[in-house]
């Protein structure tokens, strides 16, 4: 067994070589600020008129770029609620009988008394952790780079060196949306004065090297900013994580790819909030509280127990993190379904289609 200093000393070396991809994005973002705000604007661009716009739009681009890429950065991905973790008398009880239907029977039973916890495995048992000893909740799992269990969990992001889950995604959203347009913008306003370096239309200084590498970075990044954007974009839509996108919740009645999602309109809302109006700003806004999601599923959980109506918390405002109640409510699965709007989402071949009013999911508010 390696010396405990040796083990630290791994570790260290581990968390530095993780800040190793944000480094290089920060590097090429700080040079593409120089090469674009120096050399093009102030070298190349000659108008005074086109200059001032240049420069007032690629700020506002740069500055929530870098806003949105901090948050994602440097919020802190959240973790099952204590209410969710094993007590004393339960790890115990659970070390002290044989790995299988005994272990299920005591998580079943603790399920049964506290948590709103309705995923399975594909085997139909209880989502445990054996290593941070507590009983997932819906959405959570565990990530093998933070060595934790993270709520909500979409994927470890090395470009970030952070995990994404419900405390941050829409933050990485937001980034990846503003490092497109970002780029988008420096190719188109950098694209006539490439073409004037490839005719020898621009003096020979180091303006060009910079304008050419300028457009190549922007354009290529662009190409795979789009596609990775347009693909979150679609989970969602879906209200799926990456991790459901591979590997579909499984719930009592099964696999179900379509289980959260609850049409266009409320799948976004889930992910940035009821008020449009801080959208497209990197605070927290998103609904719920990240360990109990509302579902569309028709058939009732019978382990379950049925809850009394949960009075609404007084409005928080919007850039807080969310505050917890003390014990996991299931307050989040009604705040979006009590609209008692109907609403209707169509799938493709071999999907059901949905539609009533109320929803169907509101059966789990009332079992039993």
């Amino acid at each position: 067994m390696a010396p405990s200093g040796s083990r630290s000393i791994k570790r260290s070396c581990k968390r530095v070589l993780h800040w190793i991809p944000v480094l290089f994005i920060s590097i090429i973002v700080a040079w593409s600020y120089y090469a674009y705000v120096v050399q093009l604007c102030i070298e190349s661009v000659e108008n005074l008129g086109e200059k001032i716009v240049y420069l007032l739009a690629y700020h506002l681009f740069f500055i929530m770029f870098v806003w949105a890429y901090w948050q994602t950065i440097f919020t802190e991905p959240m973790h099952p609620l204590k209410e969710f973790h094993l007590s004393y008398s339960d790890k115990e009880l659970l070390e002290r009988v044989d790995r299988g239907e005994s272990q299920q029977e005591i998580l079943r039973r603790i399920v049964r008394q506290d948590l709103p916890v309705y995923t399975r495995t594909m085997s139909g048992a209880i989502r445990f952790c054996d290593r941070c000893i507590l009983v997932k909740p819906d959405r959570c799992h565990h990530c093998s780079v933070c060595d934790k269990c993270i709520l909500k969990m979409d994927h470890h992001c090395p470009w970030v060196n952070n995990c994404v889950g419900f405390s941050n995604y829409k933050f990485f959203m937001l980034f990846l949306a503003y490092s497109l347009l970002y780029c988008l913008f420096i190719t188109a306003t950098d694209l006539q004065y490439f073409i004037k370096f490839w005719l020898s239309g621009l003096p020979d200084t180091q303006a060009k090297f910079h304008i050419m590498f300028l457009f190549f970075a922007a354009s290529m990044f662009s190409v795979s900013l789009a596609a990775l954007f347009a693909y979150h974009c679609w989970l969602v839509c879906k209200n799926r994580s990456t991790l459901e996108a591979v590997r579909a919740p499984a719930f009592r009645h099964g696999p179900d790819k379509n289980g959260f999602s609850l049409g266009l309109s409320k799948n976004v809302r889930q992910v940035f909030g009821d008020e449009k109006t801080y959208w497209p700003i990197p605070v927290f806004s998103s609904l719920g509280d990240g360990c109990s999601f509302p579902t569309c599923l028709v058939n009732q959980d019978p382990e379950q127990p049925s809850t009394p109506p949960v009075q609404s918390p007084p409005n928080k405002s919007v850039g807080e993190p969310p505050q917890f109640p003390a014990k996991p409510l299931r307050e989040s699965q009604s705040r979006l379904l009590n609209s008692g709007e109907s609403w209707r989402e169509s799938k493709g071949p071999g999907d059901r289609e949905r539609t009533g009013t109320p929803n169907p999911a509101l059966t789990i508010e009332n079992e039993l």
